[in-house]
């Protein structure tokens, strides 16, 4: 069986002339790390980090009935949306289980776009294909027509300020609109997932990336932007409490076990796929809870690790990293319902118990 070659980003020759360490990540070789991922992650923290992310899938849904399409599909109460807004989702099996996380733009009265991970984008078209068709809608993947920007961080207004018109200060959070940046038309949207202020750029013609890239570094220069990897994008994240699919979500649990059920909607008056399982999930409990731990040592938690209460196995660690700003090992894991997190725990790192602290999330919360 020929073996499939990774997918390459717009910006895959700009990564190769950065020095950057490529991966194979989700069927796309991305850049790993450009130089130290540390000083990447406090690039973020503490002036601002410029991303690759035109890995991620971009669908498109349009039509008369696109609002109902998608409230039915997914959890939330996607029709609700105001034009120009966006909101934070789940798309969900008939018996709850996460299929994808999204975030879904509302670009006019009957077109949305619906953002998902790119190791789960041919799931999630194949689901709103199936769910849209007894709706006036149509489902367009159209990844393959986006490239995808983020400049994320405390400088990310100072930065952008200068390549465009558009009024930054006038963006909510949680909001896209049609902008033009250094000369490209872009959705601006003020989005991200470093726990961070910044925005993500949609770019509808992704053979002008290296050009939005170059004019987006030139602006920072000034500003301690640097060029952040995947590695760098994953311990901010994980600072932040943000869940990651195949980590923290999974077929196997439900948005309640992963602390979001307040993205699922079980009062919007049209059925959803998933309602059902959902409703009884929201009335028994979850059957286990994401909390966080902080290691006591240096040795850091991975995935896959068990968590020990009096020796005994009561969870298991979803993501750990020593983490930047903390100065700490950090994990999130799933625990028992039943175990008192305030109780002493430790983590079985290689056989050996690390006594870990159980901490509400997120680890880091940004000062407003």
């Amino acid at each position: 069986m020929p073996v499939k070659e990774p997918r390459r980003t717009p910006l895959y020759e700009v990564h190769q002339n950065l020095g950057a360490t490529l991966v194979d990540f989700a069927g796309w070789q991305m850049p790993v790390r450009y130089a130290r991922e540390s000083e990447e992650h406090l690039a973020v923290r503490h002036q601002a980090g410029l991303f690759d992310l035109s890995h991620m899938g971009e669908i498109r849904v349009t039509g008369r009935q696109a609002g109902d399409a998608l409230d039915y599909a997914l959890v939330g109460a996607m029709s609700t949306l105001r034009p120009g807004r966006a909101r934070y989702s789940m798309i969900t099996d008939a018996e709850g289980g996460v299929l994808d996380d999204l975030i879904t733009y509302r670009l006019g009265e009957d077109e949305y776009l619906v953002v998902a991970n790119a190791a789960n984008t041919d799931v999630v078209v194949d689901a709103l294909l199936e769910r849209a068709s007894g709706f006036d809608a149509q489902v367009i993947d159209d990844s393959a027509d986006y490239a995808l920007l983020a400049v994320q961080g405390p400088n990310a207004v100072t930065i952008l300020a200068g390549l465009t018109d558009t009024p930054l200060d006038e963006i909510k959070y949680f909001a896209g609109y049609t902008a033009t940046v250094a000369g490209h038309d872009v959705l601006l949207a003020r989005t991200g997932y470093t726990g961070e202020d910044g925005f993500e750029l949609f770019l509808r013609e992704p053979e002008r990336a290296p050009a939005l890239w170059e004019a987006l570094t030139d602006a920072g220069r000034d500003h301690g932007l640097l060029p952040a990897g995947l590695s760098a994008r994953d311990t901010l994240r994980l600072e932040a409490g943000m869940p990651l699919y195949g980590h923290e979500l999974s077929r196997d649990v439900t948005p309640y076990e992963a602390g979001l059920g307040r993205v699922v909607n079980l009062e919007k008056p049209a059925d959803f796929v998933g309602r059902s399982a959902l409703r009884a999930r929201a009335e028994a409990g979850p059957r286990s809870r994401l909390v966080g731990l902080v290691g006591r040592g240096r040795r850091v938690p991975r995935q896959g690790y068990a968590v020990l209460h009096e020796g005994a196995r009561v969870g298991t660690i979803t993501s750990g990293a020593p983490s930047p700003t903390v100065g700490r090992p950090i994990a999130m894991a799933y625990l028992d319902t039943e175990i008192d997190a305030g109780g002493e725990l430790a983590v079985d790192v290689r056989g050996r118990p690390e006594p870990a602290d159980a901490v509400e999330l997120p680890f880091y919360r940004r000062q407003r």
